[in-house]
């Protein structure tokens, strides 16, 4: 069996019971459950939610992207050998901690498969959640040009590449593009202010303008939650994106939920402790895929630069990385999730062959 059949490439051609169309994300595939499959599975598995909330059945895939682009390697690697079983881990390592602390639910219901969630449909409040206790990435960057004004908030002066912030800072951004609200870009993924939210609250997709400080708790104590785990296993927990969401629950009531995914080292950067002390920043995340992205092409501007998006598009559709790149970026992911869940990832011979029949003997959603 050669690594490239381990890979779980395309994630959206599951022969899932579904009338709606599958929606196909850079990495996770969803398939909208039908409203009698819906009903059934509430009632059969004892979910925690009104009978008639819509589910969905989330498959996570192996694809690596970045720079809004999705990579490729030598001998037909589509993806990244253990990377989606990874991320799942990770995240429902951390949304369990949550759970457990008393901070909030998250949208995952059922883990059938380690590629596989099953969650409740959440609307989504339109912000990317972003917390950081390091200065480096985009935020360096403009510091280094001598912004000191991010997302409303004052940066003091003389801070030096990858030291640590006065104080953990919440740096907004849009999740989509918005349109129509006054100061906010019409541009996915733009710098917001809290001002911008409060004064906005609503098209923000925030029920009251109360929920916004209960947003900012949730961020802060899930940041804490994750940085204080991390910091026992000498990883630091250097920046995180989070997302949030509205669901109902059993008594028909609103509540502000995690969603998407927390702490992975797709959303954060993780930092190795004992090579940051000795003046070294080692990458236990994507960010380092990403360095050497940027060192792997010689014009690296095509990479940073929105305005070049056909050219990077281009490079991505056209260059095949070598395959230990993504051997190595395998054993980052694989690595940082056995230190933080403890367990080992387990590569499965054909990842697709598996869901489909755990969801078919186990959950009668496949015909």
């Amino acid at each position: 069996m050669s690594l490239a059949d381990q890979v779980l490439a395309v994630n959206d051609d599951l022969p899932i019971r579904t009338d709606k169309p599958v929606h196909s994300g850079k990495v996770r595939s969803v398939y909208w459950l039908t409203e009698a499959d819906s009903r059934r599975l509430i009632i059969e598995k004892g979910y925690d939610v009104p009978t008639d909330t819509p589910l969905a059945i989330m498959v996570i895939s192996d694809r690596i992207s970045a720079f809004d682009c999705i990579w490729t390697g030598e001998g037909g690697m589509r993806g990244v050998p253990g990377k989606g079983a990874a991320l799942n881990a990770v995240s429902n390592h951390w949304f369990k901690l949550f759970k457990e602390q008393g901070l909030a639910d998250s949208h995952i219901l059922d883990i059938p498969h380690p590629f596989v969630w099953i969650v409740q449909k959440a609307q989504p409040v339109m912000i990317e959640a972003i917390c950081r206790q390091y200065i480096t990435g985009s935020m360096w960057r403009a510091y280094e040009k001598g912004e000191r004004d991010f997302c409303g908030i004052e940066l003091p002066v003389g801070l030096s590449r990858d030291s640590k912030l006065p104080e953990l800072l919440q740096t907004p951004s849009t999740k989509g593009i918005l349109k129509g609200i006054p100061d906010v870009p019409e541009a996915d993924d733009v710098n917001i202010t809290r001002k911008n939210i409060v004064d906005n609250f609503q098209a923000f997709n925030f029920k009251s303008v109360d929920d916004i400080a209960l947003y900012e708790k949730l961020l802060t104590q899930g940041f804490d939650v994750i940085s204080d785990a991390l910091g026992k296993l000498d990883q630091i927990f250097v920046d995180t994106k989070f997302e949030f969401g509205y669901v109902k629950d059993k008594a028909g009531n609103d509540k502000l939920i995690y969603m998407d995914e927390v702490g992975t080292p797709d959303s954060s950067r993780i930092w190795d402790g004992e090579q940051y002390r000795a003046g070294k920043v080692v990458e236990n995340s994507k960010e380092g895929f990403r360095q050497l992205l940027l060192s792997h092409f010689p014009d690296p501007d095509i990479l940073l630069n929105k305005e070049r998006m056909e050219e990077r598009e281009a490079l991505a559709r056209d260059n095949e990385l070598p395959a230990n790149v993504l051997m190595q970026v395998s054993k980052t992911y694989t690595d940082i999730a056995e230190k933080i869940t403890g367990e080992k990832i387990v590569l499965s011979d054909n990842p697709k062959a598996e869901i489909i029949k755990i969801l078919k003997t186990q959950y009668q959603l496949v015909d």
